[in-house]
C-alpha cells in the first residue's frame, strides 16, 4: 500500500525550487538529501531530493535534473508517496498509522458488527469513516471513551457508541 508523504505545490524561485505540502510526521526523514521518492502519476519519478530547506513555514525542494521554474511547473500537484512497508511502527501502544486501521472490522462492546473502516480524517479531532452495510457511513470520533480496544492482529477495532452515534 501507498502513503502520500507530500504534494508538490508551485515553483519557487527561478532555479527549480518547489513547495511541498509535507503530509508525514517526520518530514526530515523523507526529504532528506539523497532520498528518492516514488511519485502518483508515476511517470514523473521517481524524484530524488537535492537539497530542502524550511522557508516561512513552507518546505522547499529541490530536485535533482529539476534546473528551472518551467519544469518545477510541470510536477505541480504529483503526489510523493512510499510504501507502508518503510513506515516504522510507533513506540506508542496507543498511536496508529492510517493504513493500520483502514480495513479493520468494527463491532460494539456487546459485539454487534458496525462495519468496516474506510478512512480516518484528520479535522481537528481524528475521525474514523465507517462503511454500514444498508446503511450511511457513521464518523467515530477516534478517542479511547469510544474506541477502546484496537487490535490489529485480529483485524478489528471495538467501539463503545453512546446513544444516537451509530
Amino acid at each position: 500500500m501507498q502513503l502520500v508523504v507530500g504534494r508538490i505545490g508551485r515553483p519557487h524561485g527561478v532555479r527549480g525550487d518547489v513547495t511541498v505540502e509535507v503530509r508525514t510526521d517526520d518530514p526530515e526523514l523523507r526529504f532528506a538529501v539523497g532520498a528518492s521518492i516514488v511519485t502518483d502519476p508515476a511517470d514523473r519519478g521517481p524524484l530524488v531530493i537535492e537539497s530542502c530547506r524550511w522557508h516561512k513555514g513552507t518546505l522547499l525542494v529541490t530536485f535533482q535534473g529539476v534546473a528551472d521554474r518551467n519544469v518545477a511547473e510541470e510536477l505541480r500537484g504529483t503526489m510523493l508517496v512510499i510504501d507502508s512497508a518503510d513506515v516504522r511502527p510507533s513506540d506508542d501502544p496507543d498511536e496508529f498509522h492510517d493504513h493500520q486501521l483502514i480495513g479493520l472490522a468494527v463491532v460494539t462492546t456487546s459485539g454487534e458488527q458496525v462495519g468496516e473502516v474506510t478512512d480516518v480524517l484528520h479535522h481537528g479531532q481524528d475521525l474514523l469513516v465507517v462503511r454500514r452495510s444498508g446503511r450511511d457511513e457513521a464518523l467515530i470520533p477516534f478517542v479511547r471513551a469510544l474506541v477502546p480496544e484496537v487490535d490489529l492482529e485480529a483485524g478489528r477495532l471495538v467501539v463503545d457508541p453512546p446513544e444516537g452515534l451509530l
